[in-house]
């Protein structure tokens, strides 16, 4: 089969993913393999735009990097590597922000969100994290990014930075387009907000059977179902909405069974967590065998960079080029 383009993605590295990762990105990126050239990185310098832990960081970057390859991610055919580890990135984001507009930056919806949040961590990389993504994605000339409906302004305005650099210096890069994933957003043990570690409303990848069912039993339901007599109303419940997921087979016996009060919701819960653990399984089986591989996991990274590099400085050559940027002399 022919492959119908590049595909560029970043995951940032918090530490080890979560059901909402997998279910709302990871699982796309590893089904994009079959169709695209897929170059898939863990930018590890976009995690540092906000208060990290120096201590944490390179422990981070290895869980995620564990995850996506448990996952399916398959180095033979995909690039996989840490950001930091390609320094063209660095230098392309530098000198795409000599002609992106600071209005531009100020005016993503994400950046007033991080400056509510972190008031005391505004800084130059938190301002012109969208030109490092920029930078990410165009480095690779790649023509599509998996992204949610709700990431799309940010894509957006890649494609602007894109055209405004075709416009000045010739045509270059060509304008990525968003490859929108189909996955449901993933809301929390809340029920209310998406799932996140920051909120602690998460189930992890890597977590132990036993801590699934312990952290699945702290749904929230029905708030109107106060004993187990009242009939349930899946549609507003979360833990119903996540075995169309885990347990696709079981859905309608799940629906009727609530609704006409046959089951109550420890009950429910405990066939999702039993759904859980068994969907994932597989990825933790192969998560712990490759844990014990770290040789293996760093060849698969420097392999990564190295073959990210050798695009990278094409790219590079020729942005120079077009810049005007003088060659090294005695070359």
């Amino acid at each position: 089969m022919t492959k119908r383009g590049r595909v560029f993605a970043g995951i940032r590295c918090t530490g080890r993913q979560h059901l909402g990762n997998y279910l709302g990105a990871i699982q796309n990126f590893v089904a994009l393999q079959e169709e695209y050239d897929c170059v898939y990185s863990a930018v590890d310098i976009h995690t540092i735009t906000t208060p990290w832990e120096p201590g944490e960081l390179r422990e981070n970057v290895w869980e995620t990097v564990l995850d996506l390859l448990a996952a399916g991610i398959e180095p033979e055919r995909t690039i996989l590597y840490v950001q930091s580890h390609v320094p063209e990135v660095l230098e392309l984001a530098m000198l795409l922000g000599m002609i992106t507009p600071l209005g531009w930056l100020t005016r993503v919806t994400t950046f007033k969100d991080k400056v509510r949040l972190h008031p005391d961590h505004v800084n130059y990389g938190l301002v012109g994290y969208p030109v490092l993504m920029t930078a990410d994605i165009i480095l690779y000339k790649a023509t599509r990014v998996p992204v949610g409906e709700d990431q799309q302004p940010h894509l957006e305005l890649a494609r602007e930075i894109a055209r405004r650099f075709n416009r000045l210096f010739g045509e270059t890069f060509p304008e990525p387009h968003a490859k929108l994933t189909e996955a449901p957003v993933v809301l929390g043990l809340d029920g209310v907000n998406k799932m996140s570690k920051s909120l602690d409303n998460h189930i992890e990848l890597v977590a132990t059977p036993e801590e699934t069912v312990e952290r699945v039993m702290t749904a929230v339901t029905d708030p109107q179902r106060t004993h187990r007599h009242i009939p349930g109303r899946p549609e507003v419940c979360n833990v119903y909405s996540l075995h169309h997921q885990f347990n696709p087979d079981q859905v309608e016996v799940v629906y009727e069974e609530c609704t006409t009060a046959k089951r109550g919701c420890v009950e429910c819960k405990q066939q999702l967590a039993d759904g859980i653990n068994r969907v994932l399984a597989p990825f933790r089986e192969r998560r712990q065998e490759l844990a014990g591989r770290p040789n293996y996991v760093e060849e698969v990274l420097a392999d990564g960079a190295a073959r990210a590099r050798v695009i990278a400085g094409e790219t590079m050559a020729e942005v120079r080029d077009k810049m005007g940027l003088p060659a090294a002399y005695g070359h």
